[in-house]
């Protein structure tokens, strides 16, 4: 089982914000598996060391900020409980005062970056798709509503209100029972009675659903999943259903069928995100040259930013300007200028996806939809 802390949005805030010179951001691929852990905490031994080499190169390794730095993460190296205990990788943030660690589902090949600032590129990557999703299994005779995440196992969510299938719903034996009237029969009664029970489940979930971004996935047959769709009031639920009878699946198949779904779900939401970068750059406001999207993130300019998950282009952005200055190689003075075009735009409120390289528009490491143009 994976053991995963992904940061809050508090986390996020206060981590973009921190300055302090000497300030060590470390990535590395760990495993769930406690028996294999050890080659994960010898690769820690060596990222440590590039670290405090890269201190040294920019003159910054002296007794008072090294050695803090050192004992925090020679500490956690140590610290058999805590590498019991792991998913797909790691990410440590460290300073001469504190250190924060951070286990993410995806798999980040090892970075090591000294700064006066955290990088978090890599970290974002593990907010923009975060593989967590409600399932709700809806069959004549049973409903449930699941919520899955990348760390623990589907959970079902009460609801109050919620029917446990059609006939109870409708205060039937039957769903083929006649109305007093005799009005309602036949195949047309039954489509009445699953519509009042769909609108039954709707009203139900709505309380739970209220207020979450996250995608609703359905798993019904027909005709409950077209009767169902055609009642739901939540502007999330996913296109794509789970295949089959959800009568049949467990929360755990339901969970792993689930998957696949997301999978396609994001796939569609960069195609859309790739397209709006199209028009909007007719427009003049979308672009994938560095230099402009770092001074329309310095300006508070952008509304989505997609970053190069694996992209290093070392240097500096003006406070104020924000005019680039490139450097020829990372060293503990300077800084991903593309980290920290991130940065700034999750600051200002823009939306920001760490994504892999081909899903980056433009060919760069990075492009921006603005809010206007700069």
């Amino acid at each position: 089982m994976l053991h995963i802390d992904i940061p809050t949005r508090s986390d996020m805030d206060s981590l973009l914000a921190a300055r302090m010179p000497g300030s060590v951001s470390i990535y590395l691929p760990t495993t769930p598996v406690t028996t294999d852990v050890g080659a994960s905490r010898i690769e820690l031994k060596n990222l440590v060391r590039e670290a405090l080499d890269q201190l040294g190169a920019a003159g910054m390794q002296t007794r008072s900020l090294e050695q803090p730095i050192q004992d925090e993460l020679d500490d956690l190296i140590d610290d058999d409980s805590f590498w019991a205990y792991q998913a797909n990788s790691l990410a440590i943030f460290v300073t001469q005062d504190s250190i924060r660690t951070y286990r993410l589902p995806n798999r980040i090949d090892a970075v090591v970056e000294v700064s006066d600032r955290f990088h978090l590129k890599p970290l974002l990557r593990a907010l923009t798709f975060p593989h967590a999703a409600f399932v709700l299994a809806i069959a004549q005779g049973s409903v449930r509503l699941l919520e899955i995440s990348p760390d623990l196992p589907p959970e079902v969510v009460k609801a109050e209100g919620m029917p446990t299938d059609v006939a109870s719903a409708v205060g039937k034996s039957s769903i083929t029972d006649r109305s007093p009237s005799g009005r309602v029969q036949g195949a047309e009664g039954q489509k009445l009675r699953m519509t009042q029970y769909a609108r039954q489940i709707d009203r139900a979930i709505r309380p739970i659903l209220a207020g979450s971004d996250l995608p609703l996935i359905l798993a019904a047959t027909e005709p409950l999943s077209t009767i169902y769709r055609a009642v739901n009031s939540y502007s999330r639920l996913a296109d794509v259903p789970i295949p089959g009878n959800p009568e049949e699946m467990t929360p755990v198949a339901l969970a792993s069928a689930a998957r696949p779904v997301l999978d396609e779900l994001y796939a569609a939401e960069l195609s859309t995100l790739r397209e709006r970068f199209e028009v909007f750059g007719s427009a003049g406001r979308a672009s994938s040259d560095v230099g402009d999207v770092a001074r329309a993130a310095t300006y508070g300019a952008i509304d989505t930013v997609l970053v190069d998950l694996d992209a290093s282009v070392p240097g500096r952005i003006d406070e104020v300007s924000g005019a680039v200055t490139l450097d020829h190689a990372d060293d503990a003075r300077n800084y991903g200028v593309v980290d920290e075009i991130a940065r700034r735009a999750y600051l200002s409120g823009a939306r920001v996806l760490s994504v892999r390289t081909a899903d980056v528009p433009g060919g760069g490491p990075v492009a921006a939809i603005l809010r206007y143009a700069v």
